[in-house]
């Protein structure tokens, strides 16, 4: 039986254009789902550039109806009117759907699908109404994209519904690897310079956010031409769609272009134009090495994989799930900040133009495979039963009470206990040493009250109540 499925995108959606990765895995979820004979209808946030409905496939189709703030953060800083429309216009399509589908969080209303069966996937662990929607949450059933994103919101969000992690499910994002490997760069030399390609390459494929890792990655290109001798590196790096029009945008750049010209790097850095999913492959496959060593805390990342499935080895951060979704075998990681580790590692691969490795392309297409991933959504999406309102509770911390290091922190022998969302290092030894004793959970009484609470308040660990 074909269904209905009504699809919420706070994210604004193009043809063929994708503002990110998680908009790229709604569009393979879609299409699966429009290939099955499902009807698919997808609202999303209207920019300028893009108010036209259209549609991926014949049975999804994609309304770029609603009037959230563009461009982010903040979307509901918009006027009242425009967030009663958007509930109107995303709850009239759920009561004529069979199912609803809410792609990243960002409704933060659980009223408007109170009576449907809905799935909801969280593609981000830092925007404020993604937060808002994961403490509110009353779906039937909730994805996230790696075990470090599920652990992190069962750790908050089962204190106050304990219940909560029976509807969590971590599926991995999926890739094409027909599309995904090594393609001879030709129509990219339309938006790159052509002469680009007489350099050694190195990518910073993200949108301009510092902690995307910006600033390491100058500094590790300053060090590469100053200590290596790699004076005609080439970094690339995308403009954002607003930096020529909007204001903060263009001013960000201006800054950023100041600090590139201080560093000596000013014909080192190449910006262009944002790539289009047509031509990432070929992208990616410019490159010798792809840089992903800020301190953003992904959900998964997609660059990584992109990146490797294409040839070019990444470097990564040890930060978020970029910790353990691949093994040691088949990437290069260094600890968040670390710039004299990254350059010597990217010199390295540079030095031996290493490429991804057969045995790492075998990998990745047996354990990240795009059939796979949209079997798993489509199988959750159309089997989504309505169920009874999650309870929820304001829980006590007691004597009894026990607590565990917080899956956003791990410990470095190196540099001492890292923590996600801080982005930095604490050389506590009396919470090192209480972790490393009791990895499976501590009681609150062996510890001073007081460093407890401050741990507590910090984030460096959470209590476990029933989980």
């Amino acid at each position: 039986m074909f269904k209905k499925i009504a699809v919420f995108s706070m994210t604004p959606l193009f043809p063929e254009l994708a503002l990110g990765g998680a908009q790229k895995q709604l569009k393979k979820v879609a299409l699966h789902l429009g290939q099955l004979g499902h009807q698919v209808t997808i609202l999303c946030t209207r920019r300028p550039d893009a108010m036209t409905p259209f549609k991926w496939h014949k049975n999804v189709e994609i309304l770029p109806v609603l009037r959230f703030k563009q461009p982010y953060p903040e979307p509901y800083f918009t006027p009242l009117y425009h967030i009663a429309n958007a509930i109107r216009a995303v709850g009239a399509a759920i009561a004529e759907a069979d199912v609803h589908y809410s792609h990243d969080g960002g409704l933060i209303f659980p009223y408007v699908y109170q009576d449907k069966p809905t799935v909801i996937s969280q593609r981000s662990i830092l925007f404020a109404e993604t937060l808002q929607s994961a403490l509110l949450f009353q779906g039937d059933e909730w994805i996230l994209p790696s075990e470090h994103t599920r652990a992190s919101y069962e750790a908050v969000v089962g204190q106050f519904a304990p219940a909560v992690g029976e509807r969590m499910q971590a599926i991995h994002n999926g890739f094409d690897w027909r599309r995904f490997r090594y393609t001879k760069p030709e129509a990219l030399f339309q938006v790159i310079p052509p002469e680009t390609a007489d350099h050694p390459i190195m990518l910073f494929p993200h949108r301009p956010e510092p902690a995307k890792g910006i600033d390491q990655v100058i500094q590790v290109a300053a060090l590469l031409k100053r200590d290596y001798g790699w004076a005609d590196l080439r970094v690339l790096a995308p403009l954002w769609l607003d930096a020529d029009a909007e204001p903060s945008q263009r001013d960000y750049y201006a800054r950023l272009r100041s600090q590139i010209s201080d560093a000596g790097l000013a014909d080192t850095f190449v910006f262009h134009d944002w790539i289009n999913d047509k031509l990432i492959a070929e992208y990616y496959s410019l490159a010798d090495v792809t840089l992903c060593i800020g301190s953003y805390v992904e959900t998964f990342g997609n660059t990584p994989f992109e990146s490797l499935g294409c040839g070019t080895p990444p470097i990564l951060s040890r930060v978020g799930p970029y910790r353990d979704l691949l093994p040691d075998e088949h990437i290069d990681r260094v600890d968040y900040g670390d710039i004299e580790a990254a350059a010597a590692i990217a010199h390295k691969i540079l030095s031996e133009s290493r490429r991804a490795s057969p045995a790492t392309i075998r990998y990745l297409k047996a354990e990240f495979s795009q059939d796979a991933m949209v079997g798993a959504y489509a199988d959750i999406i159309l089997g989504a039963r309505k169920k009874p309102p999650l309870r929820y509770r304001a829980p006590k911390l007691t004597g009894d009470t026990r607590y565990q290091l917080a899956p956003w922190c791990y410990f470095s022998s190196a540099r001492g206990l890292y923590h996600d969302f801080r982005g930095d290092f604490q050389a506590d030894a009396e919470l090192i040493r209480t972790v490393q004793a009791h990895p499976a959970g501590f009681s609150g009484l062996l510890v001073d009250a007081e460093q407890l609470r401050f741990w507590l308040d910090e984030g460096y660990i959470t209590p476990l109540l029933g989980r």
